[in-house]
């Protein structure tokens, strides 16, 4: 087995400048190049005050979680920049990782991703989320505490609509008459769906086991929370070879403007090979003081990843 290496695109501010769109597309370009396999762009349209309410993380290559940015922090519309980093490869695939469905409606969500996904000739990867920002809800008036509940009548609804017009839909959230969606995504039924988040709740297991062709958690899972999973799926007649799963590095800073050890960070990558994870994420900043020592570092991830499969 042979460990595919995803890049974290978004939050390279340390190396690339925020208002540097180019930049990351040039970045997208030079991970196709030295064989990495994906590029994953996060999510956000609006941030406010209490996405620092934890305090603002102390370097700036960590990755960002809920409550540790600064509400001023850079998150570019990934569906526009993955349309120009489409344009740019042949081969890299695209982890729109992760949408914030519920801020959207559901049949611009169909039309738009499945535009996107032709553009790409099907190298789109969609990971549907409702996130954690109560404020960012606020703004666009989407009410937070039912934003599961409308990200359950999204799936069938986006899921329909790849389907082919015409589509139509009655529910608590939404009420359409038929309608058509063309051109529609690169195949029937449209990109696959990875789903994650922290732990292995209820409402996880029950979209993944219906929707899901990957799981991407934020965190860590025990061989428990697989275990479930696996049992849930086969109670669907699926089964978890159905399922890519996709796991990720992360380093640790000893100061403010720290580099992390890459050694240290690969020391999580045998326990996840183990538990079946064959995707793995990195963030090039953590471990990278500019972009050119980008192509270093991903063939220290090859070498690391091929000395597991030997």
């Amino acid at each position: 087995m042979s460990i595919r290496w995803v890049m974290v695109l978004t939050e390279n501010d340390a190396i690339v400048d925020a208002r540097d769109l180019g930049g990351l597309v040039e970045l997208s370009v030079t991970a196709e190049r030295h064989g990495v396999d994906a590029v994953m762009l996060s999510d956000h349209i609006a941030l406010g005050p209490s996405a620092g309410a934890n305090g603002v993380m102390a370097n700036l290559r960590d990755y960002a979680a809920p409550g540790n940015q600064d509400p001023a922090t850079a998150w570019p519309s990934s569906l526009v920049l993955m349309s120009a980093i489409a344009q740019a490869t042949t081969t890299l695939r695209l982890v729109a990782g992760a949408i914030i469905f519920p801020l959207r409606h559901p049949l611009l969500l169909a039309k738009d991703l499945g535009t996107l996904d032709l553009l790409a000739q099907g190298r789109l990867v969609v990971l549907p989320t409702v996130s954690w920002h109560k404020d960012e809800y606020a703004a666009l008036g989407v009410p937070f505490h039912r934003r599961g509940a409308i990200l359950d009548e999204q799936l069938d609804i986006v899921a329909r609509a790849w389907q082919g017009g015409p589509v139509r839909h009655e529910g608590e959230f939404y009420r359409f008459d038929d309608v058509w969606l063309e051109p529609g995504p690169f195949r029937p039924g449209g990109p696959p769906l990875w789903f994650g988040g922290q732990g292995m709740h209820p409402p996880l297991v029950r979209r993944l086991v219906r929707y899901g062709s990957g799981l991407n958690p934020f965190g860590t899972l025990t061989a428990d929370d697989l275990a479930g999973l696996e049992r849930a799926m086969a109670e669907a007649g699926r089964a978890m070879s159905e399922l890519e799963l996709v796991g990720g590095i992360r380093g640790r800073f000893d100061g403010p403007d720290a580099v992390a050890d890459l050694d240290e960070a690969l020391a999580a990558l045998p326990r996840q090979v183990e538990q079946g994870y064959t995707s793995i994420c990195f963030k090039p900043a953590m471990f990278c003081r500019t972009v050119d020592e980008v192509p270093e570092l991903i063939a220290r991830l090859h070498a690391a990843g091929a000395a597991l499969s030997a």
